[in-house]
């Protein structure tokens, strides 16, 4: 049994020394995001009656499937409203930080060829998952650790020790679920795009089975993990037992992962790959073609996923003046407006959302350049009559495509779901236009990444907490009351809101100016420089 794990604490200590930034990176935002929430929900409101009218607006089903149910709502505490509107999101963000960790160091490895390096040496077959198993271990628990101190050192009196304790295990426990499920994912499927698709699939299956759940169907709740660790009721009832599942989970499928991996060989997947047809299409003599065909899968989930994001925004717009007219919290968060509805300015907020979270998938796909030349197969493209600006311009150009169909897809679900439930709907032509004028902040974004591709690779990871930073900004600025300095960093930050904001061509102008500038550059250097540098 000691052989299966020699040499698991120096993986361990490697993987540390590789995830050091990265990890610290999502463990500090999330602590510092969580603290200022809790201080703005403690200024937000001067009295009782004053939180207990914001308790009111929340007993609507529309938030009961967004952020879960209202424990405390007939004393709607500081740290109850706390544990109300951040704990669920607080747990996603820890799930996807531990889905990302164990896809890199799991199928990620097998891909790039670094796991038959290691078994090369003298490494017990179970080192690098039981590695793994720890470094997952150990920062879920440091989050959980930073967020119980950060949340005691604010001394508000309603958000308890035992309290504070609660919330940064039942966040950790989120992470730990979440990241043994990659683990099992990474022995099944044979690709890192399959682990990640299959993980994040499971854990959008969970927030709905939640959501439904909570509105209508309890049993339902208890189907999805997210439900049981919501059941801890946190600063309200601060039950514990509803953790018990949780570990349950973590070690059973913990083991189970264990089990599959010994019953597999390395860079395979127990889920055999589907067999290819023995001719290739026409469509694949080009970079172009192959390059839609390699991510296809990851394409056409991407686009389900949005449009059901779409539909399931547009479902909460039947009550929401009556909803909005009382939450103050929202209300600080919308765009001053006069003339336009509280519907309207509302859907300014969710274009937000949906237009950062449509920048994800075209830049999933430009960093496939840059995973494609790790592994080396790039090389195998370059070697025929291809030139490098030819793959990396193709690559860019399906990026700002692919951005743009998704966003759209997203907007035509929303449009879609909200015509059903609206007795005067939201004009379709308005909601494009309200949506579609964020694709010169999400060109920014691919040029930053196009940037870093061509000049410093190794710093591609940044464009993430870019984009972190850049939703924290332009989706919380206005309740954090943040200087409009901050707001500027952020190439969304120059975005109108429309219809609520006017358009200006001055500010539009310029982000495309940079977005040029940074992928031209960024091009030149990608042609100067040595593949995998």
């Amino acid at each position: 049994m000691e052989g299966r794990f020699h040499q698991t604490g120096t993986l361990i200590s490697l993987m540390l020394r590789r995830n050091r930034l990265y990890l610290s990176a999502w463990v500090v935002s999330l602590t510092v995001l969580t603290i200022v929430t809790a201080l703005s929900y403690a200024g937000m409101y001067g009295n009782d009656q004053e939180r207990q009218a914001m308790a009111e607006t929340m007993k609507n089903p529309a938030m009961t499937a967004m952020v879960g149910k209202g424990y405390g709502l007939s004393d709607y505490t500081d740290g109850a409203m706390l544990s109300h509107q951040m704990l669920l999101f607080t747990m996603i963000a820890a799930a996807i930080m531990s889905i990302l960790l164990a896809s890199r160091h799991t199928r990620g490895e097998e891909e790039d060829g670094r796991m038959e390096m290691i078994h090369a040496l003298p490494v017990g077959r179970a080192a690098n998952l039981s590695a793994v198993l720890v470094l997952i271990l150990m920062a879920n628990g440091g989050l959980a650790v930073f967020l119980t101190g950060g949340l005691v050192s604010l001394g508000i009196d309603s958000i308890s020790l035992g309290g504070s304790l609660l919330y940064g295990i039942a966040v950790g426990s989120a992470g730990m679920i979440f990241g043994t499920v990659t683990l099992v994912a990474g022995q099944l499927f044979g690709s890192t795009v399959g682990t990640l698709g299959w993980s994040f699939a499971f854990l959008g299956l969970s927030y709905l089975l939640r959501a439904i759940g909570d509105v209508g169907d309890l049993f339902l709740t208890w189907c999805s993990p997210l439900g049981w660790l919501l059941e801890t009721r946190v600063f309200v009832q601060n039950i514990w037992w509803p953790l018990l599942p949780a570990a349950g989970w973590i070690v059973l499928v913990a083991w189970l992962g264990f089990r599959l991996n010994a019953s597999r060989d390395i860079g395979s997947g127990l889920i055999p790959a589907k067999a290819g047809r023995e001719r290739g299409s026409r469509w694949l003599t080009g970079p172009f073609g192959l390059m839609l065909r390699i991510q296809r899968t990851s394409l056409i989930s991407w686009a389900i996923g949005m449009l059901l994001l779409g539909v399931s925004y547009g479902s909460v717009f039947g009550d929401l003046e009556a909803f909005l007219s009382g939450n103050e919290e929202l209300a600080a968060m919308l765009p001053d407006a006069s003339g336009h509805s509280l519907t309207e300015q509302f859907m300014t907020l969710m274009m937000i959302v949906i237009a950062v979270l449509g920048t994800i998938p075209p830049l999933l796909f430009l960093h496939k350049v840059r995973s494609e030349e790790k592994k080396g197969t790039l090389e195998h493209l370059l070697a025929g009559p291809v030139s490098r600006m030819r793959v990396l311009w193709q690559y860019v150009l399906i990026s700002i495509l692919w951005g743009g169909l998704v966003i759209l897809l997203a907007i035509v679900g929303l449009w879609a779901s909200a015509s059903m439930v609206m007795e005067e709907p939201i004009p379709l032509a308005n909601m494009i236009a309200s949506g579609m004028v964020y694709l010169p902040a999400q060109w920014c974004m691919l040029a930053v990444s196009t940037f870093f591709i061509g000049v410093r690779p190794r710093l591609l990871i940044f464009t993430w907490g870019y984009l972190v930073y850049s939703f924290l900004v332009v989706y919380l600025g206005g309740m954090l009351d943040l200087p409009e300095m901050v707001n500027r960093l952020t190439p969304f930050g120059y975005i109108p809101r429309l219809p609520v904001e006017s358009f200006e061509a001055g500010p539009f102008l310029l982000i495309c100016a940079f977005a040029i500038l940074f992928m031209v550059v960024g091009a030149w250097g990608y042609r100067k420089r040595d593949l995998q540098g």
